[in-house]
């Protein structure tokens, strides 16, 4: 699943990423109208996680402009707004669902993914590199029919690699993905987490890459 985050809070944007993150799904952000316009323009995601109240106008404004170019995208909109009238309004002009601030991050991962089922989006597709397959939803790792039962973070981790295979995934972005304030990482964390996640995929197809300065790459081996 690939979301679009429209939201000018950037505590909450940094909250659902990391959920988003934990989770192997792929989340934009975009923090005004202007910004989410051009984004839609250029890529398609499978939801719309929408704010009303933003820098540069009205959440309405964009889900209106969406339908009326008959976008059928599912559009979550999350908003301090708990007003009868507002979410009858928001329903009205084409919202699939309605999410009042504060929410939990669980309900809107449950929201969203069965916005994305109703759709019939692939949030439940299995991501494949040779061997390897990691189903996201089910929270199932195997390689070679093997299961690999991986801790949360490892599988986390593991999964975010996955969903960027063959590309450099920073050392940064996987502390960012998978450690906040309240648990910061001890200095050597992802290093841990890399080791015991590389020992699990033990098989000459599979690389996970230490690209030394930067951060690291899993991708299919092809021996010669």
């Amino acid at each position: 699943m690939r979301a679009l985050l429209v939201e000018d809070n950037p505590v909450l944007a940094d909250g659902v990423s990391r959920a988003f993150a934990l989770a192997g799904l792929t989340l934009d952000h975009a923090s005004d109208l202007s910004s989410a316009r051009a984004f839609l323009r250029e890529f398609r995601v499978d939801i719309v996680l929408l704010d009303l109240t933003l820098p540069d106008g009205d959440g309405m404004t964009l889900l209106g402009e969406m339908r009326d170019r008959d976008d059928k995208t599912p559009v979550l909109i999350l908003t301090a707004r708990d007003a009868v009238r507002d979410r009858v309004s928001g329903l009205d002009r084409g919202a699939d669902d309605y999410l009042t601030k504060p929410f939990a991050l669980d309900e809107l991962m449950a929201r969203a993914r069965a916005l994305v089922r109703r759709q019939g989006s692939g949030i439940d597709a299995k991501l494949t590199l040779g061997p390897l397959m990691i189903d996201t939803a089910a929270r199932i790792a195997r390689l070679n029919d093997d299961d690999l039962d991986l801790p949360r973070r490892e599988f986390a981790c593991l999964s975010i690699l996955a969903t960027n295979a063959n590309a450099v995934v920073s050392k940064d972005a996987l502390i960012s993905a998978l450690y906040d304030n309240a648990d910061p990482p001890t200095p050597n964390a992802i290093e841990v987490i890399i080791s015991r996640v590389r020992k699990r995929l033990n098989h000459p197809a599979i690389e996970l890459r230490t690209v030394r300065g930067v951060g690291y790459m899993l991708l299919e081996a092809h021996p010669l």
